[in-house]
């Protein structure tokens, strides 16, 4: 697909999404997988991101990664997008571009680097060298501080770089580097729906969803209010969805560790929603049982809201 119209078709809502695993966790079930990705390409989804931290990267093999892009792309329409999470050395990622390519898929999140230690210039070369080794779009994951904008505005302006996820609480920050940067590629809030209009304000003309794997109709709702410009109607789904958020970024039980709650609130609130969530793997822990009804409680409050698109 090219640059510019992945650009085009990354203003939406990127579902990232998760992955169902067999109940001793050895396995990913495809099925599961294929029969959560059709409902929610039913229910309007057309942007999906593999392979990210919703689908707990970092605990899944190579040869995994690979099979769940592949399910992504057979299990969604000719009309989705599917842009897969790779992170870690330059090979590395770029082995895996290629066979993620090889399966179908549009483009590569190249995940927030975790290198003990970082030269900031030496990180600019190293996106470039991936941009230079793949033929499918690049969208920059920033997280953190790693990451500077000067080395942002600089890979902004390659062609290959057709989006930002931009995934810091900083909206100050976010605004300049919109301002600084060339205007080409596509900002994505990645804080998702609680922040939305916030960073809407300011340029991001996407956001990543988590929980739209189990709500899909919600934030889609959500989006399609901030693209017609009908904030306060926006304001009331924010609203509404935020608990949920909230206690995503909780740590979760016998944990001091921030955000431990963010991947199991999604899986078990897709159990609610009729879909297949499963375990997650370590160094996850599943909700507690108050953790479990306070999902049921959200749960409850948005299904029953009108939220028609």
């Amino acid at each position: 697909m090219e640059p510019a119209i992945l650009r085009d078709r990354f203003e939406d809502v990127a579902f990232t999404t998760a992955v169902p695993f067999s109940e001793d966790t050895d396995d990913v079930r495809r099925d599961a997988l294929a029969k959560n990705l059709a409902d929610l390409y039913d229910a309007g989804a057309r942007l999906f991101v593999p392979c990210g931290n919703t689908g707990e990267y970092y605990a899944l093999t190579d040869e995994e990664r690979i099979s769940i892009v592949e399910t992504h792309v057979e299990a969604t329409g000719d009309d989705a997008v599917v842009v897969a999470g790779a992170g870690g050395s330059v090979r590395e990622v770029t082995g895996l571009a290629a066979a993620y390519e090889d399966a179908g898929a549009d483009a590569v999140m190249v995940m927030h680097p975790t290198h003990t230690y970082i030269n900031e210039s030496a990180l600019a070369d190293y996106y470039h060298e991936i941009c230079d080794g793949t033929d499918l779009g690049i969208v920059i994951y920033k997280r953190g501080p790693e990451i500077s904008r000067e080395v942002v505005i600089e890979l902004a302006g390659r062609e290959e770089v057709v989006a930002v996820k931009f995934a810091v609480n900083d909206i100050r920050e976010f605004a300049q580097t919109v301002e600084d940067a060339p205007e080409d590629v596509t900002w994505v809030n990645g804080i998702a729906e609680r922040y939305a209009l916030s960073f809407a304000i300011e340029g991001a003309t996407g956001y990543t969803t988590g929980i739209g794997n189990f709500i899909p109709e919600a934030t889609l709702a959500l989006f399609d209010a901030l693209e017609t410009g009908e904030f306060e109607r926006a304001r009331e789904i924010r609203r509404l969805l935020r608990p949920l958020e909230d206690l995503r970024e909780e740590p979760g039980p016998a944990n001091t560790l921030p955000a431990g709650n963010n991947v199991p609130v999604i899986k078990y609130g897709q159990e609610l929603a009729g879909a297949v969530g499963g375990p997650v793997r370590t160094p996850l822990r599943s909700l507690s049982a108050a953790d479990e009804r306070r999902v049921e409680e959200c749960y409850e409050r948005i299904d029953g809201a009108t939220l028609e698109r």
